[in-house]
This record gives structure tokens, C-alpha cells and sequence, in this order.
């Protein structure tokens, strides 16, 4: 059990409780509401005092102010690369890269798999599955993350949490990626799975407000916290109707902004109907998010109504942004791998279609999931074309571990 002690609606409190809960590790949060209780609880100055938050492990040990990466480190989970080379490197630890991790080790491929926050990725923050095959009562994101981690482990896979790329450069069997703690990834092939970054709002002060008030994802960790609050969701995706069936069980209320007239092209007809039942949950179509308003936190923001152009300021202190993702694909324009407009990879028989002109230097078509470097594969919500389903994106792993095989095999 880890013990934060922190202010609420704190950033960097809110990164710790985020990481923790995505990496099943339990915590108990204790926050601090005066200067007094700064001094008692935390051993701090003052309730502003930038050693907060404050972070105590079963051991004794008592972290201040830490980076995810000190608590990896504490945890244990931070190594250095145990091999000069690997068959296989996978980036990005969603379900697409979890899955290729486990189909990977468990097939003889000598396999790491490097993640630049937590296991799970978008779908680690998500409350509940409820449409995954196999689990009828539904699964948490954190839960189902957390096995197939297990099980990637389990057949040998090395997992490299708390890391981030600086550089990659790719060459027909070979490829190389540097990280900023300054190890290097070599591997004969490589799977991307680095999956999508949730948009912002494109609004003044967001930045500001971004953990200490506006959130981005469901936020499975602060349902704990919102009890007896008003608790406002963007978005009108399968993520944002999961969040705010969860924040009904802990809020008064919830009320989801959505920008089209109803949710019946966005949201799963099985979702559609429970929050239509839901006593405490509103839903405010053809509605937007224009301006945020607070001090140093979050207090207030405007909802403007797209029809009329009316507009009105609701208080709140929970905002949560669920309106799809960016995909993670900077490196890709860094070493000339195609990208589509939106900045998706683009594979296989795509690349044909692109209006970009693809050097592919081999004698064979590329494979279905090869991006136009060959030996370097995409997987999941990061691929041109793919379908933002858990289950899809476990199955793509898996067909790109097969497609490794293939390309190995001719190498």
C-alpha cells in the first residue's frame, strides 16, 4: 500500500494516483486541507510547500514530490534492457502491444516491449469492458492490462515501463531506438503500438487546468473522489458513456457534452440504453465546451449550445475530456515512414493507396500490417484504417506477431 499524502485538484497528485491505479498498485490518498495538517500528516511546511505530494511505501520509505519514474524505481520496475539485440521490440504497452508481447515471447521470439507511462494505454483507464469476449460481468481496463502483462512476463517477454523514444532509425532488418534514459533498443523487427493521445480542448488556460480540475480519459482514479460533486464528461464515445456510467455510482451528477444530436452513431446501443436509465446522468447534445474558468484550479466552465449560439457558465471542479485521439506517430515523419493525413500509419495493401510516393525497396508486397519500412509493423488505434475496439486491437497484435514470423522467415 502506498500512502499520498497531497492537496486535491494538485497535477502532480493527480499523476501519481493515475499511474498507481493504471498499475493495479493499491494507494490511499490523504488529502490535505490546511497548513496544519500539512505539518502533521505530511511533514511538510505548509499546505503550498513544493514537496508535495508526499509518497510513503510499506518499508518506510518516503518519496517527495517524485516522478513516476522515482516510484518505478522503488517499485522495482525500473531495469535496463537485459539484451545488445532482440527479435522483436514492441512500442506502446495498450492491448495491441500487449498482445504482440505475449504472442511474441510465448512463440520463441526474444521480445521487449517498452511503454512510455503505464500498462494498458487508453483502455487501462477505462472503468469497464463490457463487450470483450469471455468476460460476461465486463472487466476493468486496469484489471485485464494487468493479466495480460502477467502473462507476457510469464512467457519471457521484457517490459520497460517509464521510458519514452528520442530517436529511431529503421533499416531493412535492423532497427534502433534510443531512450531517454540513454539505453538503446536493437531489435530485427518492431511492432508499433503507441496507440493515440486523447485531443485537447483547444481552449485558453487548459494547460493550467490540466489535473487540478480538467482531466483527459475516463480518470477510473478519482471515481473515489467525487462523491456528492457535479461531475461533467466530453465526448459521446464508448470511453465517455463507460466514465460516466462509473462517475454515476460516486457523483450526484453527471453530465455528458456531446456535439452531435444524439449518441446513436457514437456510442454502443448497450451503453445507450443504461445511461438512458440512469436517474443522475444528463445528456447535452449539439453542446460544447467554449471556455474554462478558476483560480488555481478548475471552478467553472461554458457550455455554449451549437444550434443557438446561447451561452452559460455551470460550476464544477470535475471535467473530464473524452473526444478520440491524436495518434502517436512524431518519430514516424522523423524516419520517412508514411503516415495518412491524420497522421495514422499506414500499411499494407493502404500503401498503395496513398497519394504519398512509397519507396518499398523489396521484390515482395508489403504485408498486411508492414508499414513502408520493412520489418516494422503497426498494431491497434495507431494504424490508418483500424477499429478502435479492445478486441480488435488484441487481434492485431496477435497477426503481427505472425506477420514477424512470415518476415523473419525470408529475411
Amino acid at each position: 500500500m502506498v500512502k499520498i499524502y497531497g492537496r486535491m485538484r494538485s497535477a502532480e497528485g493527480y499523476a501519481i494516483r493515475d499511474f498507481l491505479h493504471r498499475c493495479d498498485i493499491p494507494f490511499e490518498w490523504v488529502e490535505l486541507n490546511s497548513d496544519e495538517e500539512a505539518a502533521k500528516l505530511a511533514h511538510v511546511q505548509h499546505l503550498g510547500d513544493s514537496r508535495l505530494p508526499v509518497c510513503e511505501f510499506n518499508d518506510g520509505t518516503r518519496l517527495e514530490c517524485p516522478t513516476i519514474r522515482q516510484i518505478t524505481e522503488k517499485l522495482g520496475w525500473f531495469r535496463g534492457p537485459s539484451r545488445s539485440e532482440y527479435d522483436l521490440a514492441i512500442y506502446g504497452a495498450g492491448p495491441a502491444g500487449l498482445s504482440a508481447a505475449v504472442y511474441g515471447a510465448s512463440e520463441g521470439l526474444r521480445t521487449v516491449l517498452v511503454e512510455r507511462w503505464a500498462v494498458g494505454g487508453q483502455a487501462g483507464s477505462t472503468s469497464k469492458i463490457e463487450n470483450y469476449l469471455g468476460f460476461p460481468d465486463g472487466v476493468s481496463g486496469t484489471e485485464l492490462a494487468e493479466r495480460a502483462r502477467d502473462q507476457a512476463v510469464r512467457f519471457g517477454a521484457e517490459i520497460l515501463l517509464a521510458r519514452a523514444g528520442v530517436r529511431a532509425e529503421f533499416s531493412t532488418g535492423n532497427g534502433i531506438v534510443d531512450l531517454e534514459d540513454g539505453s538503446r533498443i536493437m531489435a530485427r523487427t518492431s511492432v508499433c503500438a503507441t496507440g493515440v493521445a486523447y485531443r485537447r480542448l483547444e481552449l485558453p488556460d487548459e494547460a493550467r487546468f490540466s489535473g487540478a480540475g480538467l482531466y483527459y480519459g475516463a480518470g477510473a482514479s478519482e471515481a473515489s473522489l467525487v462523491r456528492g460533486e457535479h461531475v461533467y464528461i466530453v465526448g459521446g464515445g464508448n470511453s465517455a458513456g463507460q466514465a460516466a456510467m462509473h462517475f454515476s455510482q460516486h457523483g450526484n451528477h453527471v453530465t455528458m457534452v456531446v456535439r452531435d444530436t444524439s449518441l446513436k452513431s457514437t456510442l454502443s446501443q448497450y451503453l445507450i440504453d443504461r445511461i438512458s436509465a440512469a436517474p443522475n446522468i444528463e445528456v447535452l447534445t449539439c453542446t460544447t465546451v467554449t471556455a474554462l474558468h478558476g483560480d488555481d484550479a478548475l471552478r467553472e466552465i461554458t457550455l455554449t449550445d451549437r444550434r443557438s449560439g446561447q451561452t452559460r457558465r455551470v460550476k464544477t471542479n470535475w471535467l473530464f475530456v473524452c473526444i478520440g485521439g491524436l495518434p502517436q506517430t512524431e518519430w514516424a515523419k522523423e524516419v520517412g515512414v508514411v503516415r495518412d493525413e491524420a497522421g495514422y500509419l499506414v500499411t499494407g495493401p493502404d500503401l498503395h493507396d496513398t497519394d504519398q510516393k512509397v519507396q518499398w525497396p523489396l521484390d515482395r508486397e508489403p504485408l498486411y500490417l508492414e508499414t513502408s519500412m520493412p520489418g516494422v509493423f503497426a498494431a491497434g488505434d495507431v494504424r490508418h484504417g483500424s477499429i478502435k475496439r479492445v478486441a480488435a486491437a488484441v487481434g492485431e497484435g496477435a497477426t503481427a506477431v505472425a506477420l514477424v514470423h512470415r518476415y523473419l522467415s525470408s529475411a
